[in-house]
Formats: C-alpha cells, sequence, structure tokens
C-alpha cells in the first residue's frame, strides 16, 4: 500500500479531527462525520470506529470503500482497506501520541472489541 502525498500527508498528521465523507453506494446519500485520523511516517493514514462496527461511516466504507477525507480546507478522495495486524498496533500507538491529552475520549479508541474496525486509507 502507499502513502499519501506530503502535502495531504501533513494537513492529515496535523489536524486535530477531520471529516470523513462516506456512502453506501453510487446513488446513495453522502454523509459526513467528525474522526480522528492518524498518519505514520511514510504517509499511510489510519482510522477507528470508537462506535465499533455500529458506526455508520464504518458500515459504509466497508460497504463501499470510496470515501474522502476533508482536511484543510481541501478534499482528499480516498480507498479504505481493513488494517493488518501492524496497521492496528501502528494506528493505537499514533493515536496514543497524537490525542495523549484526551485520556478519555483515547482510552475510548483503544479498546479492545473495536480494535477490529481499524481501516487504512489510501490515496485514490
Amino acid at each position: 500500500m502507499t502513502g499519501f502525498a506530503a502535502e495531504d500527508a501533513a494537513l492529515m498528521r496535523d489536524a486535530r479531527t477531520v471529516r470523513i465523507e462516506t456512502s453506501e453506494g453510487a446513488g446513495k446519500p453522502v454523509h459526513r462525520a467528525i474522526i480522528w485520523i492518524v498518519v505514520d511516517e511514510s504517509g499511510r493514514a489510519y482510522i477507528r470506529s470508537w462506535l465499533g462496527q455500529r458506526g455508520r461511516w464504518y458500515r459504509e466504507l466497508v460497504a463501499n470503500p470510496a470515501g474522502a477525507v476533508h482536511v484543510g480546507g481541501r478534499r482528499v478522495p480516498v480507498r479504505a482497506v481493513e488494517a493488518d495486524e501492524a496497521g492496528i498496533e501502528a494506528c493505537s500507538r499514533l493515536l496514543s501520541v497524537k490525542h495523549r491529552a484526551s485520556r478519555g475520549s483515547l482510552a475510548s479508541m483503544l479498546r479492545d472489541e473495536i480494535l477490529d474496525t481499524t481501516l487504512e486509507l489510501e490515496p485514490r
């Protein structure tokens, strides 16, 4: 998997929150939700649903992996793929660093029961 271009990666890395744009599929309504995103040093981006599999944006990205991240006044088209074990660990590590001051919210993002909702975003 390839990482994002440096400019897009930096925007996502530096943003406290972003909006994810999802839809169940062609011709279906588009939804946006505020989420946390983390990006590693090689430009690989990860997201996780704090609601687990109940989260609408998560369900929609699983059904239709094409979406977009809205950050810094830009719309960045993405494709979501299930994160592998290394991606899940990277997401947890990066969340722990980026959101360390948000202890309660951070703890909810590190619960074992939601780790499998970690997605890697690829540029499209």
